[in-house]
């Protein structure tokens, strides 16, 4: 039996995760958490005695003692829970890629320390992790992410101007929470992936590169010194990676429908970094290093926000968060007090930036 504390169990991550764990008894769910939303209910429908709503989460995890978090929290509110997994050597599924974005050093100092499993849950980071399993890191001259271009691919800069947020969340193949959508249509979220790349697998920033694949069927590939490229395809269904990290290494039966390769069609194309230049701001944050990458995803975070409030406009949310890192200092954290003040700093800062829409 393992038992699994889900984080962030009403997002979309967390409904699909209780799915997987409703049809694998192996599974035990042993605690619950919620930003916001009431769990009474869920918590009696799964039998579960430890749930939470709001908080600090370290609480839950120690009373419930759990084999495996699955760390399903939006935002930079994951931070805590992914550092504590990482520190006591429990299996983290991690599906909070702010963790690693603004606490990547945190974070794998404190899996050196702790021995534990990182898992990703992310479709891309999974895939990469089942490519590059077995392979000799000598081998690997880089990792490509995938992305599916969101609602607006093909646009350009001057068709940006006047979305609304019910048209940044109408994704063509994912169907995600709203902020991970908006990201998924400014391409923020790809962005934060591929810090979180660069720290789940030591690659560095120039060795990872982005693809446009609009029908998401290819979710990552890997580039060896050979020439070979292997890849990572399947249906977009999140009950495949999450499975994977709950399961693994077993890989359990999922009911995701398998892919029909017959007339299927690959098409990639380059990103258009001057209608989405939030990507190209990542990759910078990234590069500079400290807290950039924490002032990088906490500025998103204000100004996506700000956008599906309609208080600015879809194209301010990058300028927003380009504003903001330049006033920075980005001096690296020593800890999660560091870290905070980073982050709030970051918050405050955006904030100050909003411009009308």
């Amino acid at each position: 039996m393992r038992r699994v504390a889900l984080l962030g169990a009403t997002g979309s991550i967390g409904r699909q995760a209780l799915e997987v764990l409703a049809a694998h008894p192996e599974l035990e769910l042993c605690a619950l958490q919620s930003l916001s939303t009431p769990l009474d209910a869920l918590s009696e429908e799964h039998g579960v005695a430890h749930a939470q709503v709001g908080g600090d989460p370290i609480e839950l995890l120690e009373r419930s003692e759990p084999d495996v978090v699955l760390n399903a929290v939006v935002g930079f509110a994951g931070v805590r829970a992914t550092l504590w997994a990482l520190e006591q050597g429990v299996t983290l599924a991690l599906a909070n890629k702010e963790s690693l974005v603004a606490a990547g050093e945190l974070a794998l100092a404190a899996q050196s320390r702790g021995g534990g499993l990182l898992l990703p849950v992310d479709s891309e980071h999974s895939a990469l992790h089942q490519c590059l399993a077995g392979c000799d890191a000598a081998t690997v001259s880089g990792l490509v992410l995938t992305a599916s271009g969101g609602p607006f691919r093909g646009r350009d800069r001057s068709q940006l101007t006047a979305v609304t947020p019910a048209e940044a969340l109408a994704h063509p193949t994912w169907s995600m929470g709203p902020k991970i959508t908006v990201d998924s249509a400014t391409l923020a979220n790809k962005g934060l992936e591929l810090i979180e790349a660069h720290w789940l697998f030591g690659v560095p920033y120039a060795s990872i590169e982005v693809v446009v694949h609009p029908s998401s069927l290819v979710h990552s590939l890997v580039r060896f010194r050979d020439g070979a490229l292997l890849a990572h395809l399947g249906l977009p269904d999140m009950r495949v990676p999450i499975s994977y990290a709950l399961t693994y290494p077993e890989r359990a039966a999922t009911p995701v429908e398998p892919l029909d390769l017959v007339g299927l069609s690959l098409d990639f194309e380059a990103v258009d970094d001057d209608a989405f230049p939030l990507l190209g701001l990542a990759r910078a944050a990234g590069e500079r290093g400290g807290t950039a990458p924490c002032a990088y995803n906490a500025a998103n975070e204000v100004a996506v926000h700000a956008f599906l409030e309609g208080r600015i406009g879809f194209l301010d949310v990058a300028e927003v968060v380009e504003e903001t890192l330049a006033r920075i200092d980005a001096a690296a954290a020593r800890d999660l007090d560091d870290l905070v003040a980073a982050d709030e700093e970051a918050r405050r800062l955006a904030a100050k930036g909003l411009q009308p829409a």
